[in-house]
């Protein structure tokens, strides 16, 4: 290669990299791929999300406005639903020993007559002392059956008291036994509930809530009766009767129970289950706090009733919640939060 080849082949390369350093750096010539995008000033912060009105009606988002409720922390206390054929034999002794009573009452005023009618014979001498001793005696038989009719029914109270306490002996052998045929007709279904050592029925406490799978949100009511005068061995608790309705649980089964503990109520809100989304052990819920803005709100403690949750803090009365659809903001907002691989 001669000197002025070489010398040109050095221009000509010297000149190459020059315009390719001036098309770098100048604007007009850069590929719309590498221009940076600037990010928008309400870009969601983390737990927010935002969805316009047609993508929520699309999705089928609800909302519910939140309202303040009272709620008494509960306890758990285990019983069974208790076979009432005792009590019920103990109605029949009754009623037996009442119909004994008045008939031995009836002869008893029968000899009575008799024995007040032979001393009148007696003195006026129309007839002997012995038909007058024997009257005495009849009297004095007469008298003992109404007595032992008398001791027999008053057995047989004691012995219901002892076994079932003043209310329900009161309305075992009670004249009408309305209250026991809701048992008879499984109307309602007798529960027998022990508490814990530890724990005591608050005295204004009524209804409490039962279940045979233990299930909080699918437990029934259960009324008060009494204390009952038994306990359960196994347990050594305070036990109470109560009664429920006899098309959930029958005879035999074994029941939970949820009773409130003493003290005050606590004001909160309740949020229904649908409303409650769970990721990573964490429960969260939604509220609605703009027309196309939702912030996520996690929830520490709660606790399980007839409706839903009951929450005390974290959550007011009059937010909106976000009772359906909740999932989809969750999806939506970690989509929000994956980095685009043009960033």
């Amino acid at each position: 290669m001669n000197q002025s080849t070489y010398s040109f082949n050095v221009h000509m390369n010297a000149l190459l990299i020059v315009c390719f350093f001036i098309l770098s750096i100048t604007p007009g010539f850069a590929d719309d791929d590498d221009k940076p995008v600037a990010k928008p000033h309400n870009s969601p912060g983390p737990g927010t999300v935002f969805l316009d009105a047609k993508a929520q009606s699309l999705s089928g988002l609800q909302t519910a406005t939140l309202t303040a409720v009272s709620h008494r922390p509960e306890f758990l206390a285990y019983g069974k639903a208790v076979n009432i054929q005792p009590l019920v034999e103990l109605r029949h002794r009754y009623l037996v020993a009442l119909t004994e009573r008045g008939s031995a009452a009836a002869k008893f005023k029968q000899a009575e007559q008799n024995i007040n009618r032979q001393q009148d014979l007696y003195r006026d001498g129309a007839t002997s002392k012995r038909n007058l001793q024997v009257q005495q005696a009849q009297w004095q038989i007469d008298k003992a059956l109404v007595d032992a009719s008398g001791v027999q029914g008053k057995a047989i109270v004691d012995q219901a008291r002892l076994n079932w306490g003043e209310k329900l002996a009161e309305w075992a052998l009670a004249a009408d036994s309305g209250k026991l045929g809701d048992f008879l007709s499984r109307r309602q279904t007798l529960l027998q509930i022990t508490l814990p050592v530890n724990k005591q029925l608050a005295g204004d406490i009524q209804d409490i809530y039962v279940d045979a799978s233990g299930n909080r949100s699918a437990a029934g009511k259960a009324a008060l009766i009494s204390t009952a005068p038994q306990t359960d061995n196994a347990v050594q608790g305070e036990s109470y009767f109560f009664q429920t309705d006899g098309s959930r649980i029958r005879t035999g089964m074994r029941v939970t129970a949820w009773i409130p503990e003493q003290g005050e109520s606590h004001t909160g809100v309740v949020i229904p289950k649908s409303a409650l989304i769970w990721y990573m052990d964490q429960a969260f819920v939604y509220i609605k706090t703009a027309e196309q803005q939702f912030s996520r709100r996690t929830i520490d403690r709660y606790s399980a009733t007839t409706d839903g949750y009951f929450v005390g803090s974290g959550i007011n009365a009059g937010e909106q919640l976000v009772v359906t659809g909740g999932q989809i903001l969750l999806s939506e907002e970690f989509r929000g939060q994956i980095p685009n691989e043009d960033d």
